[in-house]
């Protein structure tokens, strides 16, 4: 018995002592990693902002069915609004960039070309509603309406927007996303952050001043369908 005790107090002792020596590298409370590729040193590691998502839910069939029609249209809409929105920022930018007129005008030219080459036929071919989602999107890509992108523009460039869109449509070039006033504007979002967290569609991040969880609470909680 006596031995046994021995060989505990022996233990614990060189347990204790090993402890008390390895103490100072315990010490140390920041960490540091660094990212492939990167030289710097980090202390903590950027990640994505990641939802979770809820379970659709439904009042009744009617409501199912006008949000997967919804889904489908603004999936179909969406690159398009995507792309025409970061050509139009770029021509915008670019225009203020160049001083002389007559560069301006063949720069503008050639990137009307362009847009109209990938825009034109897909963009007649749209629903009333798609062109209304696609007006919305582009608000929500740039923070600039339609119409204020197009606007300074020269007369044929804005021809081609009206007549593809607002004239085609019958819609405003002035309407704006507004998902914390508008349902349907936030099950647009809704519907873009599950495509976007499922790799379904490229993600691009709203200008907007908005959460979408938090827009999520505001909804579920006004217990309010379409309006």
């Amino acid at each position: 018995m006596e031995k046994l005790v021995t060989a505990i107090l022996s233990i614990f002792l060189l347990t204790f002592t090993y402890g008390q020596e390895e103490q100072p590298l315990d010490s140390i409370s920041d960490y540091y990693v660094r990212m492939q590729g990167d030289s710097v040193l980090l202390s903590s590691i950027p990640l994505d902002e990641v939802y979770i998502f809820g379970k659709l839910e439904f009042a009744d069939k009617q409501e199912k069915l006008r949000y997967y029609i919804l889904r489908r249209k603004t999936l179909k809409v969406y690159p398009y609004a995507k792309l025409a929105a970061e050509k139009l920022v770029e021509l915008n930018d670019s225009i203020s960039q160049i001083k002389k007129k007559r560069q301006q005008k063949r720069y503008t030219k050639k990137v009307q070309k362009y847009i109209e080459g990938e825009f034109s036929d897909k963009l007649k071919k749209l629903t009333r509603t798609e062109g209304q989602i696609l007006i919305k999107l582009i608000h929500r890509q740039t923070g600039a309406t339609a119409f204020d992108l197009v606007k300074e523009l020269r007369s044929g460039w804005r021809a081609f927007w009206y007549n593809t869109t607002a004239k085609a449509f019958k819609i405003s070039l002035k309407q704006e996303f507004l998902p914390k006033e508008v349902h349907e504007d936030y099950l647009i979002e809704d519907i873009l952050q599950r495509a976007f967290a499922s790799n379904r569609l490229k993600r691009q991040k709203s200008v907007l001043d908005y959460d979408y969880a938090s827009l999520s609470n505001k909804w579920k909680q006004t217990g309010e369908h379409k309006k």
